[in-house]
């Protein structure tokens, strides 16, 4: 893996979850879109397939979509 290609996303709170993350960086625009995009859209948490809206997401947490977006929780 290249740590360069990860985009370092800053949360406020202790952590944050996989629906509210996609909306927060404007993926989608509600909690209905995430759950439907987060079915139709391969979504890996530090390497691990995913599809749990609810997925809590810490600092240093990695997210891959669809090997084209690449995220890290800082």
């Amino acid at each position: 893996m290249f740590e360069e290609k990860y985009q370092k996303v800053k949360i406020k709170t202790e952590y944050i979850t996989l629906g509210q993350f996609l909306k927060y960086q404007g993926i989608v625009s509600s909690g209905f879109e995430a759950k439907i995009f987060i079915n139709e859209n391969k979504i890996f948490v530090n390497g691990v397939l995913t599809n749990a809206r609810g997925k809590k997401l810490y600092p240093q947490t990695k997210i891959n979509i669809n090997n084209t977006m690449f995220f890290e929780i800082d």
